[in-house]
């Protein structure tokens, strides 16, 4: 099976800070990428900034710079954000580099002539700059963008078109045939509905003077390439296509995920795949499409106010704690909300409360009562099937071990989540995980137990290592640096088979999460 794995996000349109939304699309694209890492697998993972077009244009005239100095300065704010949330992307796209991007670009326009695919006409339309795309009147809301709620320019002019019409049938099998996944399925759902209604040309150009700012059409230097053929190549652009150096394009693709939000599905299910089939290119073999995170129930606007900075979080309460409620509070493939109220409320119950406070518990009672040295024991077999859910009352009398819990119950359940990319369900293993490490503290009472009988209690505690490890293990493509903690407080010993043998632990000298009130 073919080891290597190529992840993408969508490229961030930088005339605005990027937030919480966008956020949440790196770490759920980081998570992925973490976790095909640590199965062993040669993972690239890339990111950027779509930086053409006359929005971007106008904005830095806006502020008085140049366009190339104002998405400079942008570019050093999404890859702040990008170091802060702790993003472990192998390259950064940027469409203004002649070096990188604009080789491919012009590489793939080619192709898309050789197939007949490129042509020329007179086109009158209604044009939002806000979304850099033409609306249809049905399209508008009493004659306003949906979007933007701004009423959209009259524009004619004479530009180069694709012909995306062609491909509508041949996609629409792709699909069905699931030789291209959608997920989830209302994202596969809606594409396949705008296909049977059948695909329109879509404009591929603009006159220069009309962009002020993007990659000319080759060969006709009068017209500037137009959002779709410059941004949407990105994914291969990023991997050397059409530069001398293109082994990582040999290499790499097809992606295995693109990563997008559900507002830029017929793009990338529609124009993307059609572009590729146009040039000769395989297609990914899956676009993964999450929901959007509401402010307080709402759409997040500048002009509401209810804009989350993911920056201020993570300054406030820590990488990981945003993290985490990005990874469990938040469904990959719905819309959710996001309140500074829901976070604390969750930080305290499941971060301060729940892992940082069972660590800490357990960290005492062995530094304490083992001098924080604990070997091999025999796994004991504990009550704590009575506190996992979704088995059978036959299992429950049965009577686990830790161990034979972790490797039979949470590990194939959290592997299954982490393979349909479900990292909230994921997440939610790991603390039943937990619950259920604390419930068995609770069971056999090790702070008592040492008083009449200390072999026991070493073996108790064994167990609650073992298991504690397995937390450390499982929360580490979400959580990585508190994965790592842990990790370093245990002190863990493998033996040349890597099966543990011993624990050297170290003292926790402050609260991996400290209680907020």
């Amino acid at each position: 099976m073919k080891n290597t794995f190529y992840i993408t996000t969508a490229i961030a349109y930088p005339n605005a800070n990027p937030h919480i939304g966008f956020a949440y699309e790196l770490f759920f694209a980081d998570v992925i990428a973490r976790h095909r890492r640590i199965k062993g697998m040669d993972v690239y993972f890339t990111t950027g900034m779509d930086e053409h077009g006359m929005k971007i244009a106008r904005a830095a005239k806006d502020v008085g710079i140049s366009t190339k100095a104002f998405v400079d300065k942008k570019a050093e704010s999404f890859k702040e954000l990008d170091e802060m949330l702790n993003i472990s992307y192998d390259f950064f796209v940027r469409t203004s580099s002649k070096k990188n991007h604009w080789p491919g670009v012009e590489l793939l326009w080619k192709k898309l002539v050789e197939s007949g695919d490129i042509y020329k006409k007179i086109y009158v339309g209604l044009y939002c700059v806000g979304c850099e795309k033409f609306y249809t009147e049905k399209e508008l809301v009493d004659g306003l963008c949906p979007d933007h709620n701004k009423a959209p320019e009259i524009v004619e002019e004479e530009n180069y078109f694709f012909k995306l019409s062609r491909y509508t049938d041949e996609i629409k099998e792709k699909i069905e045939s699931k030789e291209l996944l959608i997920t989830p399925l209302s994202a596969r759902n809606e594409i396949l509905a705008l296909l049977n209604e059948g695909l329109e040309d879509v404009s591929f150009s603009r006159k220069k003077e009309s962009v002020l700012w993007g990659i000319p059409v080759p060969g006709d230097d009068s017209q500037l390439m137009y959002v779709w053929c410059d941004a949407l190549s990105n994914y291969i652009t990023a991997l050397g296509y059409g530069t001398d150096d293109d082994e990582n394009f040999k290499k790499f693709w097809p992606a295995q995920a693109h990563v997008i939000g559900k507002d830029i599905l017929r793009f990338h299910a529609a124009i993307w795949p059609a572009m590729l089939i146009s040039a000769g290119l395989p297609l990914p073999e899956e676009i993964l499409v999450h929901g959007f995170l509401t402010s307080d129930g709402k759409k997040m606007s500048k002009s509401i106010g209810n804009v989350v900075d993911p920056k201020e979080y993570i300054k406030e309460f820590g990488i990981d704690a945003v993290r985490y409620f990005l990874g469990r509070e938040v469904n990959p493939f719905a819309d959710s909300d996001f309140t500074r109220e829901k976070f604390i409320e969750a930080y305290n119950a499941n971060l301060a409360n729940g892992l940082g406070n069972l660590v800490s518990r357990s960290l005492k009672m062995i530094n304490t009562y083992f001098d924080g040295v604990l070997k091999k024991e025999s796994d004991v077999s504990v009550p704590m099937n009575n506190h996992i859910s979704g088995i059978t009352e036959k299992e429950k009398i049965e009577g686990w071990s830790v161990s034979y819990a972790v490797n039979h119950i949470f590990i194939p359940k959290y592997q299954d989540a982490m393979e349909a990319y479900e990292i909230n369900k994921a997440l939610d293993v790991v603390w039943e995980l937990i619950s259920a490490l604390d419930h068995y503290v609770s069971d056999y009472e090790p702070y008592k137990l040492i008083k009449d009988d200390k072999e026991k209690t070493a073996q108790v505690l064994w167990a609650l290592m073992y298991g504690l490890n397995y937390v450390a293990l499982m929360i580490e493509p979400a959580m990585p640096d508190t994965s790592k903690k842990i990790k370093d407080l245990l002190g863990v010993t493998l033996d040349e088979n890597k099966e543990l043998i011993s624990f050297k632990t170290k003292e926790l000298t402050e609260p991996l999460f400290r209680r907020i009130e």
